[in-house]
């Protein structure tokens, strides 16, 4: 596809959640139906290998068999899409980014080498070695609250003056610094957006398109036509997160986890709740309570909420 720049990257991105058998392999049967309703919902685009996508478990076998299914059906779609190439190890990202690059997504997602925290230079350096792997297909950093090496405003700076490849960020904050969305198509948590857009945000790698990705559609149509509708949805979606999810963090489970939940709340794919070794899943037990709490909160948002995904 033709590669994005930061003034296309826009608009709520789906991720790629990964359906697990027993043995924590992957259902790739599984995954191509929810590939498939994703595809169907209208969602500006689909990305893969983030925190939800589970990418640090991933051995290269499935890698490359995941992005080969998304990369094939999201150019016969029409859908843009962003392969995830992080790793916590520089070197194997490089070769995810060279893999990944083959492919031509719109952009490919990276992280910054995550065992030991990098002074600002040495994160411009990381990311110049990555433009250089992706051979012309743009970046875009990901970089999550846990993340060791955090990409503070003096570091940024440097990024924009010295790798211009990087055309997006995926930040932990609400509300974009200024200055960042001129330079950069700035990336927020799903649940913030219709109050980030008027900060400037671009879009979302959205948890809200985990619990629907129509939903998280029409809400975005919503922030254009009916700003003040779009801020009331976003309250209560805060709201049901801070009463029914944030608890399910505090107990210890992780954000896969967690969006995961989500997913099987607004029941629009068999994706299960279980997550990979060694992390705890939700119980499914949990869910249909939880569907009963978002029914109530955002009914807008869960169009099937009984699930035929």
């Amino acid at each position: 596809m033709r590669g994005l720049d930061s003034g296309n990257l826009t608009g709520v991105w789906a991720t790629v959640l990964l359906p697990l058998a027993a043995d924590d392999t992957i259902d790739f049967r599984r995954l191509e139906a929810a590939l498939g309703a994703v595809l169907g919902s209208g969602v500006h685009g689909v990305y893969t290998n983030g925190t939800a996508g589970e990418f640090h478990t991933l051995d290269e076998y499935e890698y490359d068999r995941l992005h080969a299914l998304v990369a094939g059906r999201c150019t016969a779609a029409g859908v843009p899409f962003q392969l995830g190439a992080g790793h916590p190890s520089g070197q194997v990202s490089l070769g995810r980014i060279r893999r990944a690059a083959t492919l031509r997504p719109g952009a490919v997602q990276v992280v910054l080498p995550d065992w030991l925290p990098l002074s600002p230079g040495e994160a411009v350096d990381a990311l110049r070695r990555m433009a250089e792997a992706a051979e012309g297909v743009p970046l875009v950093l990901y970089n999550p609250p846990y993340a060791k090496t955090r990409a503070d405003a003096r570091m940024l700076a440097l990024v924009a003056e010295e790798v211009p490849q990087v055309i997006g960020l995926k930040l932990p904050d609400a509300r974009p610094a200024r200055g960042l969305t001129e330079r950069f198509a700035v990336f927020v948590a799903g649940h913030t957006l219709a109050s980030a857009r008027r900060e400037g945000a671009a879009g979302s790698y959205s948890n809200v398109a985990c619990l629907s990705p129509a939903g998280a559609v029409r809400w975005y149509r919503l922030m254009g036509s009916d700003p003040a509708a779009a801020l009331d949805l976003e309250a209560r979606l805060r709201a049901f997160l801070d009463r029914h999810i944030a608890p399910l963090a505090r107990a210890g489970f992780c954000d896969p986890a967690l969006d995961k939940t989500l997913c099987a709340i607004g029941g629009w794919a068999r994706v299960g709740t279980r997550v990979r070794w060694p992390h705890r899943s939700v119980p499914e037990t949990a869910v249909a309570g939880l569907r009963t709490a978002a029914l109530r909160a955002v009914p807008e948002l869960l169009a099937d909420p009984a699930g035929r995904g």
